[in-house]
């Protein structure tokens, strides 16, 4: 059930890391760290386009959907519909066009290419209109020149709206660093350095390969390690980042992305970045001078959520229940065999890097129950009684774990927690470390499904982790779930 044990000895000194020369391509896969350390929680979601002025943006769309919908209610024919009605209407309207996209603009976005949404969400609010009034129904041609109207006159504010994001863009354009290779990013930053009614100004360009020598028509520095990233974010206040390649490409540029979005930048994908294969292009997608452009949905992206906490609470609950009897029997062992508490306490950190208490069933003698810390595996630490042995043989001293998945602290699959002390270590050994905590920590790690214990190399589980918080899906939980149990039958039978 665990793969990390609760109640384990004092710590041993970490043994350093392995020698070798540094990866040969790209940059070192170090997250870009804020000017200011982020107080411990959850990320915040990263609105693109700038946090005051999308959220203006946002506020003058919506008015201008209103105002649109109540002129087109005006100019009908006959009585006009119930305010309840109206209230309605507009409130579906709003649901839809914010499910559509239509509240994220892109960097150049027009009115008409709102047009078509427009008139398909106004002819399915006017339907609804007279579906919920039979007893008036407007004559056809009627209702096709209201949604007519409607669709017009939401372009027409839609115009203005952008009319002045551009003006306010061209006078303050943000400073944004260039993710890519070259010349791709010399290209699109010698675009968006002469056309500012993009509003992004760019100010370093950061290789996803070996470094590009400076030549007589470099105009922005090529930044390659962590500390020329941090200096230029610091120095420049940079709150965009452009990627010009898949950010999940490699584990370089991955970090790189977390590393953004921890700060609170806005990102967007352009060129190949925002090319997705032929398909239809997502909500909010437009061209900087050519370039495909697109935001990047971190609202899409957010590891788990609300299915991964119901995947783990609704198992949880009836594997608790279905095991009462089972914690009742090692509780009591425990008790008879070894004494006063049976449960041990350990602090670990959870999600946004918040400590809580874990909970698992005491191996250790009366003697050694006091150790302070909890590292590695102590199957054969000398304090292990011998129920303890058993508990830890059959890996049921993590049942009480269930509890922790109970109270939100832990899920059935995800990233391992760490003790505070411990994970401290760890990020300074590996600096992706830390973008492990963007995910509630689980029961079962995603390094354990591909057979990797907690004596793996710390690398290898904190890729695992990251990749799997990166791709997470309901059916992965599943995966590992059963992959898991499939390796524990195996180690049983052997």
């Amino acid at each position: 059930m665990t793969t990390e044990r609760a109640d384990a000895p004092r710590p041993r000194p970490l043994p350093p890391l392995p020698a070798g020369p540094p990866p040969p391509v790209g940059p070192p896969a170090a997250a870009v760290h804020p000017p200011r350390r982020p107080a411990p929680g959850p990320l915040p979601p990263v609105r693109p386009g700038g946090g005051v002025r999308q959220r203006a943006t946002t506020a003058l769309l919506m008015a201008a959907d209103l105002l649109a919908a109540a002129g087109a209610a005006l100019l009908l024919p006959g009585p006009a519909p119930a305010p309840a009605l109206l209230g309605a209407l507009a409130t579906g309207l709003l649901l839809l066009h914010a499910r559509a996209g239509l509240y994220r603009p892109g960097p150049s976005r027009a009115a008409l290419d709102d047009l078509p949404p427009l008139l398909v969400r106004a002819a399915a609010g006017w339907c609804a209109v007279v579906a919920l009034r039979p007893e008036q129904p407007p004559h056809p041609a009627v209702l096709l020149g209201a949604v007519a109207v409607q669709a017009v006159l939401a372009c027409a504010g839609r115009a203005a709206v952008y009319r002045r994001r551009r003006a306010v863009l061209r006078r303050r354009p943000r400073a944004a660093l260039l993710v890519g290779p070259d010349p791709a990013a010399r290209q699109l930053a010698a675009a968006l350095t002469a056309h500012p009614e993009y509003g992004l100004r760019p100010v370093g360009l950061v290789a996803c390969g070996p470094v590009p020598h400076g030549g007589p028509h470099a105009t922005l520095p090529w930044l390659g390690s962590p500390e020329e990233i941090t200096r230029a974010v610091i120095r420049h206040t940079v709150r965009d980042a452009v990627f010009l390649v898949p950010p999940e490409r490699d584990p370089h540029t991955a970090a790189l992305l977390r590393g953004f979005l921890a700060q609170g930048s806005a990102v967007w994908l352009a060129g190949a970045g925002a090319v997705r294969d032929g398909r239809p292009p997502e909500p909010g997608t437009g061209h900087l001078w050519g370039f495909a452009c697109r935001p990047w949905e971190t609202a899409k992206r957010r590891p788990g959520g609300l299915p991964k906490r119901l995947l783990g609470l609704t198992p949880a609950a009836v594997a608790l229940v279905a095991a009462a009897p089972l914690l009742a029997g090692c509780a009591l062992a425990v008790r008879l065999l070894d004494g006063p508490g049976v449960l041990c306490r350990r602090e670990r950190l959870g999600r946004g890097g918040r400590p809580f208490t874990l909970l698992t069933f005491r191996t250790l003698g009366p003697g050694d129950a006091a150790e302070p810390a909890a590292w590695g595996d102590a199957a054969g630490h000398p304090g292990t009684s011998s129920v303890g042995r058993l508990l830890r043989r059959t890996s049921l001293d993590g049942l009480p774990q269930l509890w922790n998945v109970l109270r939100g602290d832990l899920s059935l699959v995800g990233p391992r927690p760490e003790h505070p002390v411990r994970a401290e270590q760890f990020t300074h050994r590996c600096p992706d470390y830390p973008a492990r905590h963007r995910m509630r920590p689980g029961i079962i790690g995603p390094a354990r499904g591909h057979g990797l214990g907690d004596d793996a190399s710390l690398e290898e589980r904190t890729r695992f982790d990251n990749l799997y918080i990166d791709r997470w899906s309901p059916w992965q939980d599943v995966r590992i779930l059963l992959r898991t149990a499939g390796l524990l039958l195996h180690r049983r039978r052997r």
